[in-house]
C-alpha cells in the first residue's frame, strides 16, 4: 500500500517542480550565506586594521561590529525570505501533491 503511494507522488507533476523549486531556491540562498561568510572571514584576515577603525573619533565601536551584525541579520532576513517562500508557492505545491496523490 505504501508502495504505491510513493510512486505516486514520485510519478507527480507537481512533486516534482516542487523538489527541484525547492532545490534551486536552497542552493542559492546556501551561495549567498556562504560569500557573505567568505567575504566576512576575508576581510578580517586580510584588512584587520580597517575593521578595527573607530566608527568615528573617540568611540569603542569599531566598524567590524556593525559588519559582524549586519552578516547575521542577512541571515536572518535569508531566513525569512525563505520561510516567505515556504509558506507561499511552497505550501501551495505540496498540498497540490496531496489532493492529486489522495484523489481516488
Amino acid at each position: 500500500m505504501n508502495e504505491l503511494i510513493y510512486q505516486r507522488i514520485e510519478n507527480n507533476a507537481h512533486f516534482r517542480e516542487l523538489v527541484e523549486k525547492r532545490q534551486r531556491f536552497a542552493i542559492i540562498l546556501s551561495l549567498i550565506v556562504l560569500a557573505i561568510y567568505v567575504c566576512f572571514i576575508l576581510l578580517i584576515a586580510f584588512a584587520p586594521g580597517w575593521l578595527g577603525t573607530p566608527l568615528y573619533p573617540g568611540t569603542s565601536v569599531t566598524r567590524g561590529i556593525p559588519v559582524g551584525v549586519g552578516v547575521i541579520l542577512i541571515s536572518f532576513v535569508l531566513t525569512g525570505v525563505y520561510v516567505w517562500r515556504a509558506n507561499g508557492e511552497f505550501d501551495r505545491l505540496n498540498n497540490a501533491v496531496i489532493r492529486e496523490v489522495n484523489a481516488p
